[in-house]
């Protein structure tokens, strides 16, 4: 008899919503990671993940809940389920050192008739390709002794309507054995499974899903660009346009992308593209685009600065919310980071906001924080708004601050108040 129903390997944004939710369904649950600080902290009932307070993750450990730096629970589990990082190396392409790393791991533990699930992005094949040749290594044959499946995370950090129970859950197999595994597994605590023919569909899927968002998001961020030196107000036309009920999804522009997804997995599809001899010319366009927005925003203080006969240099600039998203602490890709740079280097005497984030470095300068946002807004020559956090008061910001660029159009315009 097996120990535990499930082990999760990679206990971050992925892997613990994983574990929240199969441990409320009775699972047996233990969670594996190389980090020895995550797995103190955890089983102190400290959790440092957006969407698991503390007392969530007490009522897990109640609930059975084992986080551990042990890999021979692996030989333990009926299921396990990889949750690893797959980010960009320096030359843009996938580094799957993490998935193939926790892949040998599986593989030095892995028992006859165990479920192997891969959740990490990564490009169409890694499952079949990268993923399966190491898992034979211990002997076992997939879709014969051992089960193997693909399923994308689709967590969306602070979400408070979509988690993981409720969001549909994509499941591949390398058999049509895996895949009723897999499907079978997720059914008992998520509440649609879409079970698709293979792993590379799966695969697919969720790059699709991130790309369609990356270029969206960089029409409307060159949109931006052109509608400003055309003086259409391009936040209006935006919702003329969403009132449409059909062939219209509505994206709004913004200082870049941010996150573990949108600046990410398009490259992966782009890599895999890239693979078969050709580019993909959409996903570089939308790459370039979004990536160019932090100097437009730094460009737009400047001209902001100019109207008022105030340099750059020697300006206190005011970035309010330096996370890549509202209401969560997680600064991963953020855009905030390119936009510091640009100021910094500009001779700007620069500090933030942000009630998410106690302590924020540039380039190994640490950036004073600003507790008080009514002091901070009046004493800034101008503020940026980056991220509209709910704790900000918008309308103190209207009154009190100088000059204000908003790049989330959330602010009323007015002489001292523009929008990207």
């Amino acid at each position: 008899m097996t120990a535990f129903d499930l082990t999760i390997i990679g206990l971050g944004y992925v892997g613990m919503p994983l574990a929240k939710e199969a441990t409320a369904a009775g699972l047996r649950v233990a969670g594996l990671d190389v980090d020895p600080a995550k797995v103190d902290a955890l089983t102190a009932g400290q959790s440092y993940i957006d969407d698991l307070t503390d007392a969530d993750l007490d009522a897990m450990l109640a609930g059975g809940f084992t986080p551990t730096l042990d890999a021979s629970v692996l030989a333990r589990s009926g299921t396990i389920v990889i949750c690893v990082p797959t980010p960009l190396d320096e030359d843009h392409r996938p580094d799957l050192s993490a998935v193939e790393g926790a892949t040998r791991t599986v593989a030095k533990h892995l028992q006859p008739g165990t479920l192997v699930v891969l959740e990490s992005t990564t490009w169409p094949g890694t499952t079949d390709e990268v993923v399966r040749p190491i898992l034979e290594e211990s002997g076992l044959t997939a879709g014969e002794g051992f089960h193997l499946a693909f399923s994308p995370e689709r967590i969306d950090p602070g979400n408070p309507k979509f988690g993981l129970r409720n969001t549909p859950k994509v499941v591949g197999g390398y058999t049509t054995v895996c895949k009723e595994r897999a499907a079978a597994f997720y059914a008992q605590f998520v509440e649609r499974v879409v079970p698709v023919s293979g792993t590379r569909e799966a695969e697919m899927a969720k790059l699709l899903e991130n790309t369609y968002r990356h270029v969206n998001i960089a029409l409307v961020n060159e949109m931006a660009i052109f509608c400003d030196e055309l003086g259409v107000n391009l936040w209006e036309s935006i919702e003329a346009a969403s009132t449409k009920p059909f062939g219209f999804q509505k994206f709004l522009p913004g200082p870049g992308v941010g996150g573990h997804c949108i600046p990410v997995d398009p490259s992966y599809l782009s890599y895999t593209v890239r693979k078969l001899g050709y580019p993909f010319r959409f996903v570089e366009l939308a790459q370039e685009i979004n990536e160019r927005m932090p100097s437009y925003v730094v460009a737009r203080v400047q001209r902001l600065l100019n109207r008022a006969r105030k340099p750059v240099n020697g300006s206190r600039v005011l970035l309010l919310g330096v996370t890549y998203k509202p209401d969560i602490a997680d600064e991963r890709e953020t855009p905030a980071i390119p936009v510091a740079e640009a100021l910094l280097e500009l001779g700007a005497e620069l500090v933030y906001c942000d009630p998410y984030v106690k302590e924020w470095t540039v380039e190994g300068r640490e950036i004073r924080r600003e507790t008080d946002l009514g002091e901070a807004v009046a004493g800034a020559d101008v503020t940026v708004l980056l991220q509209q956090h709910s704790a900000f008061d918008l309308a103190l910001v209207e009154e009190q601050a100088g000059l204000v660029l908003d790049t989330r159009g959330v602010l009323t315009t007015s002489d001292r108040v523009e929008r990207l």
